[in-house]
């Protein structure tokens, strides 16, 4: 129904779009929310946010569900968005316009586009490129706050490395009558003291944490290219023994540990595709800025550094792995037109998954190689759609003092992420159990601590934007280092008087929001 409030749209339990509206991308996570919301504008957006703050749960009395949730894209991979005790979802899916905001002379763009806005209405618009990820429909809301990251990001750096100004609507006061009021600010790099403080909360913070964003502005954004170089190739299975596995693995690690930020390598991005030995390949993805002197060469410069010395053949890619569909399937460089690149396809939605996540500050050391073929190459029968994915990191990212942003991470080679995903539906608890005792064996010592990606000189910490619930488990995390300084480190008690400051009320909060 429509609301007279100003508010928006108000979807309740027997609207036919309310089950569809009240899950994430995963689904594994469903709500059972009062209703949900769908603002168009701020100031709706800002409606709905003092309604829902200042209403009790009718429908239970308010005894299970208490939160108020906020939803751009729907794809985090935890309950933190979709879960049993959230009582309005507030979707700014609608507010996804991308435009050049002459007032504030920089790119505006609304919290709930998507990536594929920002290649449609962004770069092939615009002309312009954002350096962040590539699934079409990752919301920017989140994906934003927490850094983003994506296949240009090693020649241009992080998308909030070019975060000008973000626009947020917030609950810190309370009327002399006890409601709970709503403002809507503005925080830019320019300001100072606390409006500054809250703009640098939202360039790795996370989403969901102080307040809901409703537009973002960038400045300096890069001129897009008009395409990339891109390979898609791999080693088959039947080939690969533990000799070939491991320096395929050495070599990916070495090869962007020796160019971190080079002039002819430093824009180029690789992705190892690590699958289960059911699988026909192990798989590899790498790009490379099609109008850069030489591109080509570079590009099969590094497919050969990387595969010298294995000794299974190197094949064009076959088969889809976890969430990169099969784009060019050639072994050799192909031209691939930006606007393709920029909306990549996405496989079907009808799988859960479970995710973890570490950033490395060296190639993987043998232990962890070793763990990582162990899993693979004896997974369980239900273990089949499964991927450790090896990301390229550092170039232009690690240029940025790590003080400059949020995102405390900026001196690492690789990041890794581990994905497991099984049929909508079916049973969670062979592919959890997998996923978890492989992470804890590569990052546990021979008494199985501390089972996670402690920051040292190798590795540092894990990655926001890829939530981990079991991070706040003593069970899995059997170290003395809290979920919030492996996703934050240092930054984490800066994070906390941002909240205290601007969400004193606690209302934008989760499993691992940051704590008040």
């Amino acid at each position: 129904m429509v609301d007279n409030d100003g508010a928006g749209l108000r979807i309740g339990p027997y609207d036919w779009r309310y089950p569809t509206l009240r899950r994430g991308y995963n689904p594994r996570w469903t709500a059972d929310p009062a209703y949900i919301r769908l603002v168009a504008t701020p100031q709706e957006a800002v409606r709905a946010l003092e309604i829902a703050v200042n209403e009790a749960d009718t429908a239970t009395g308010g005894n299970r569900r208490s939160r108020i949730t906020v939803r751009s894209g729907g794809h985090c991979y935890e309950d933190f968005v979709s879960s049993p005790d959230v009582r309005v979802i507030i979707d700014v899916s609608l507010m996804n316009g991308i435009y050049w905001d002459a007032h504030r002379q920089a790119v505006c763009v609304e919290a709930g586009a998507s990536n594929w806005d920002i290649g449609e209405k962004l770069t092939k618009k615009l002309g312009l490129l954002m350096p962040g990820g590539s699934c079409p429909t990752v919301g920017v809301g989140g994906h934003i706050t927490g850094g983003g990251f994506g296949l240009f990001s090693r020649q241009h750096g992080l998308t909030v490395d070019y975060l000008d100004a973000v626009e947020v609507a917030v609950v810190r006061r309370r009327s002399p009558a006890g409601r709970l009021e709503v403002d809507l600010v503005t925080a830019s790099c320019q300001d100072t003291g606390e409006l500054r403080e809250l703009w640098w909360a939202h360039t790795g913070g996370g989403g969901g944490n102080f307040g809901m964003v409703t537009r973002f502005w960038f400045k300096d954004l890069p001129q897009a290219p008009s395409g990339a170089l891109r390979v898609e190739a791999g080693w088959k299975w039947a080939d690969m023994d533990y000799a070939s596995f491991k320096r395929l693995v050495d070599n990916f690690g070495g090869f962007f540990r020796d160019h971190q930020d080079d002039d002819r390598y430093g824009p180029l991005f690789g992705i190892l595709l690590l699958t289960p030995r059911t699988s026909d390949q192990i798989g590899l993805i790498a790009q490379i800025d099609a109008t850069l002197p030489e591109a080509r060469q570079r590009l099969t410069e590094f497919v050969r550094a990387l595969d010298h010395g294995v000794g299974a053949d190197l094949d064009h890619r076959s088969q889809a792995h976890g969430e990169h569909p099969v784009l060019t399937g050639s072994k050799d460089p192909v031209h691939v037109d930006i606007s393709e690149l920029t909306a990549v396809p996405l496989l079907a939605n009808d799988q859960a998954g479970k995710y973890k996540s570490a950033y490395m500050r060296t190639p993987l050391p043998e232990h962890h190689v070793r763990a990582v073929w162990e899993a693979l190459t004896n997974p369980p029968e239900a273990v089949r759609d499964a991927t450790v994915q090896i990301d390229s990191y550092g170039g232009a990212i690690n240029r940025r003092d790590a003080a400059d942003t949020a995102v405390a991470q900026r001196d690492s080679v690789v990041k890794l992420q581990y994905q497991v995903y099984w049929p909508s539906g079916g049973d969670p608890a062979p592919r959890l159990k997998w996923i978890r005792e492989l992470y804890r064996a590569v990052y546990g010592d021979a008494e199985g601590r501390p089972g996670v990606p402690v920051p040292d000189a190798t590795t540092d910490g894990c990655y926001i934007s890829y939530p981990d619930a079991d991070l706040s488990d003593p069970e899995w995390n059997r170290s003395e280092v809290p979920w919030s300084a492996l996703y934050y480190k240092e930054h984490y008690p800066r994070l906390r008087q941002v909240k205290r400051t601007w969400d004193p009320f606690n209302v934008f909060r989760h499993r691992q929001s940051v704590e008040p």
